[in-house]
């Protein structure tokens, strides 16, 4: 996630993905931009900044009466257009700008949910985080006395290293 400007408005969750052949900006978030489009298909100004350096392109979005946790979607349109490359797994965007690359690192946000997560699993008492073990148990399938078996001796003096073979296998 990231977040642009879009016509005036910084959209906080934004979903970059690069396998959709589609913007999509859907209708509640034109509502809370204070816009009414009523076509669907609608072209804004996108802006992705940084403190010192900024990139703004037009940007055609098809426009969705759906419900979605995400205000938009850019999709491999806007990234072409920027000519943005995602790293997903960084959760970095990096484009050219006028006076350098733009670098629009998402993860400064994951360290905070993570802190709360660390936090909340502390208050936890330490009953509830008791691990459960189980021993593995011996194999008791034994084989019928229908089929002709050969004890094969793996290590030498360990008798729980003798696994049983059937003789009567072809060779294929």
């Amino acid at each position: 996630m990231l977040d642009p400007v879009v016509t005036g408005s910084q959209l906080t969750q934004v979903l970059i993905d690069g396998g959709s052949g589609l913007n999509l900006l859907f209708v509640g978030t034109l509502k809370k931009m204070g816009m009414n489009i009523s076509n669907m298909l609608t072209l804004f100004v996108v802006t992705f900044r940084t403190k010192d350096i900024y990139r703004a392109e037009y940007v055609k979005f098809e426009v969705a009466n759906l419900e979605s946790s995400y205000l938009a979607i850019l999709g491999r349109p806007a990234l072409t257009k920027f000519m943005a490359a995602p790293h997903y797994v960084y959760l970095l965007l990096k484009m050219p700008g006028k006076a350098g690359a733009i670098e629009d690192d998402s993860t400064t946000r994951v360290p905070d949910a993570l802190a709360e997560v660390f936090v909340a699993a502390q208050q936890l008492p330490s009953s509830d985080m008791a691990i459960l073990t189980k021993k593995s148990s011996q194999s008791s399938v034994k084989p019928t006395s229908e089929v002709g078996m050969k004890a094969i001796q793996l290590q030498e003096g360990d008798p729980s290293k003798i696994p049983l073979i059937g003789t009567g296998l072809s060779d294929k």
